[in-house]
């Protein structure tokens, strides 16, 4: 990231973020649980299984060698593709040992989450460069990693339960806006120009894009997005295309086309 951030902000809005998404899964009736979700080839119990994963992975972090260099977000996040089948056998696997079950699954998630506040809890929380199952990162930007985890598979739960069976999860506006803001950097980060306004109302908004700057007023080529929105596509649940076309994409001017970028991860 180009800026950092406080890391005691990003554990606090991925620890109230699992807490939300937890309760909702508490909450959700059991019949939901063995339904598909909108990932393919995993259902409801799948995915809740993963937010138990999500947590494990700060577990498996360690306070790297003096002299190790840390990798950005953006660098963490393009890992995501090679590991993803990793992920998706791990995800299962735990889905698999709790029989699918509810209960289980959510025993899993607590024990899981516990262990990785005790690994915060004992490590504290400066920003120091940490081993990952990965590359190497800094606290900070891993810990964003988990919030925009959070943020994303809540995004990916609601999707996947009727209307009628439960209300969205409450995510807190925090999760969301740290998620947000952070995927928005990085898309400057790996765009970088001063032609196209993407903005996320009420997080963030940021300028990328080689050509014309403008330098004040309206911009000629603005890109307006909702917070859910922004997350489906920087995380590939949804294509550029599609949404420009369903008029869910707010683009205007030559320049406001972000496919060429998207996903990020």
């Amino acid at each position: 990231m180009a800026k950092r951030i406080d890391t005691a902000t990003v554990w606090a809005a991925y620890r109230s973020g699992h807490q939300a998404l937890r309760d909702w899964l508490a909450a959700l009736p059991a019949q939901h649980w063995a339904a598909p979700s909108v990932l393919p080839g995993w259902t409801v119990a799948d995915l809740a299984a993963h937010i138990a994963l999500v947590a494990d992975s700060v577990t498996a972090t360690a306070a790297a060698p003096r002299g190790v260099a840390a990798h950005g977000l953006g660098e963490y996040l393009r890992t995501y593709a090679a590991a993803a089948g990793g992920l998706s056998d791990l995800t299962r696997a735990i889905s698999a040992d709790a029989g699918h079950d509810k209960n289980r699954i959510l025993a899993a998630v607590d024990e899981r989450f516990a262990a990785a506040q005790a690994t915060v809890d004992e490590r504290g929380l400066d920003d120091l460069v940490l081993t990952t199952r990965r590359i190497p990162a800094r606290q900070g930007d891993y810990l964003l990693t988990r919030t925009i985890e959070i943020a994303v598979h809540a995004d990916d739960l609601a999707r996947s339960v009727p209307a009628d069976a439960a209300d969205p999860p409450a995510v807190p506006r925090d999760t969301t806006r740290l998620a947000v803001r952070a995927l928005l950097e990085v898309l400057a980060e790996r765009a970088p120009g001063r032609s196209v306004e993407v903005r996320v109302a009420p997080f963030a908004a940021v300028q990328c894009i080689e050509g014309p700057r403008h330098t004040r007023g309206t911009p000629p080529n603005t890109v307006d997005l909702t917070p859910s929105l922004w997350l489906r596509l920087a995380g590939g649940r949804t294509t550029w295309a599609d949404e420009v076309a369903a008029g869910a994409v707010l683009a205007s001017g030559q320049r406001a086309d972000l496919s060429a970028h998207l996903p990020l991860f």
